[in-house]
């Protein structure tokens, strides 16, 4: 008897990926490219900071599933510019222009969300090999995926969303 690969955990993840996707285009479309790099207070990251530093991520998430010849270099500095714990400034032209992040932002998850949709739930099941706290925290394949696809983007869309009406947005609802 064959038994079919499970992919609900992929699935799962995916679907909460694309509205993800979607909420960030929402909330970076209205923003003038002028105002998009601006920093309206002190310790205030960036909508540019913000999406550049989320578009980093889907090719460490190509590597957490498996799928690491998926992954395509960041461009030069990208790294260095949005890591975790990198500071945010002002646009003083360090920064890549607001078209290139979000281009690479929605490209970049669309692509791990098409992914996503056929990993194997054997796949998700696996320990997280992050290793340390990442692990500890996060401690399968699955648990470490859904972080990086909805957690994490979630609050950093929720930085955005605040810093939109700190510069006197709206909403983008």
């Amino acid at each position: 008897m064959t038994t079919a690969t499970q992919n609900r955990i992929g699935s799962m993840i995916a679907a909460g990926l694309r509205m993800a996707i979607g909420y960030g285009q929402k909330l970076c479309a209205d923003v003038p490219e002028a105002k998009f790099g601006h920093m309206p207070s002190k310790g205030m990251n960036s909508a540019l900071f913000n999406i550049g530093h989320l578009a980093i991520y889907p090719e460490k998430a190509f590597a957490l599933i498996g799928r690491p010849e998926l992954a395509k270099p960041l461009p030069e500095k990208w790294e260095e510019l949005f890591k975790n714990g990198a500071p945010c400034v002002e646009q003083d032209g360090r920064y890549p222009g607001k078209d290139a992040v979000v281009q690479r932002y929605v490209e970049r998850y669309t692509a791990l969300a098409d992914v996503l949709e056929s990993v194997p739930d054997e796949v998700m099941q696996q320990a997280n090999p992050m290793g340390g706290r990442m692990t500890e925290m996060l401690p399968t394949i699955g648990a470490a995926a859904m972080f990086l696809c909805g957690s994490h983007l979630q609050m950093h869309l929720g930085q955005v969303s605040a810093w939109r009406r700190a510069i006197g947005l709206g909403s983008a609802m």
